[in-house]
């Protein structure tokens, strides 16, 4: 007999849609905790739960689990960065931007921190990306920047030369990845995000 499980792929579902899968079964909550006991699924948070891709046979999408633990939100900073090749370290924590308070979330599949945007700036700077048969929230690389900026308390970039150290020896991106972005999401940023002199002097270096 098919597990039913595995018409969930590697969507994120709450209790409620794993109890309606087994509509036979009286006490769902017993039938979760069976499931959870036996690893067939993945407790994120409560009443947040992924399937477990051994039984399923999809692999787990971190920026997917991202947008659905904490919603609305877009995965951003250096996970986006990292997630586009544009920095060449691993980035170990999902780092996503939220309209609700900023929080994290210490997972089996890892940790999770959100932090708080403006809704004015939210919007800003957004893609879907689609795969097979899921699709998921991120930054495009000029907000991701953006953001990382907005949200590093001791980034100042005041000067060309500033903003050329922090990218070449900070987060170690290549300038000449820069200049191929989009120099209008930099100025959308500038009137409604935070650090928009950081991200004025980004822009200069950019055209320069």
């Amino acid at each position: 007999m098919n597990n039913p499980l595995v018409q969930l792929g590697n969507i994120p579902v709450t209790a409620s849609a794993l109890e309606s899968l087994f509509p036979h079964i009286k006490g769902g909550n017993q039938k979760i905790r069976l499931l959870e006991r036996d690893k067939q699924i993945i407790r994120l948070k409560r009443g947040l739960y992924v399937c477990n891709p051994e039984i399923t046979g999809k692999i787990l999408s971190t920026e997917l689990i991202a947008n659905h633990l904490y919603a609305p939100s877009y995965v951003s900073m250096a996970s986006a960065l990292r997630y586009y090749g544009l920095i060449p370290e691993a980035v170990y924590t999902t780092q996503s931007i939220t309209l609700k308070h900023s929080r994290d979330f210490d997972t089996p599949l890892g940790r999770f921190e959100y932090t708080y945007i403006s809704r004015e700036t939210f919007s800003v700077g957004l893609t879907n990306i689609k795969k097979e048969d899921y699709t998921f929230v991120i930054a495009t690389p000029e907000k991701a920047l953006c953001d990382l900026i907005a949200n590093s308390p001791k980034v100042n970039l005041r000067y060309l030369k500033d903003a050329e150290t922090y990218l070449e020896e900070d987060i170690r991106m290549e300038l000449e990845d820069l200049k191929q972005m989009n120099a209008e999401i930099f100025e959308k940023y500038m009137k409604t995000g935070k650090k928009a002199e950081s991200i004025r002097t980004l822009l200069k270096l950019m055209k320069k």
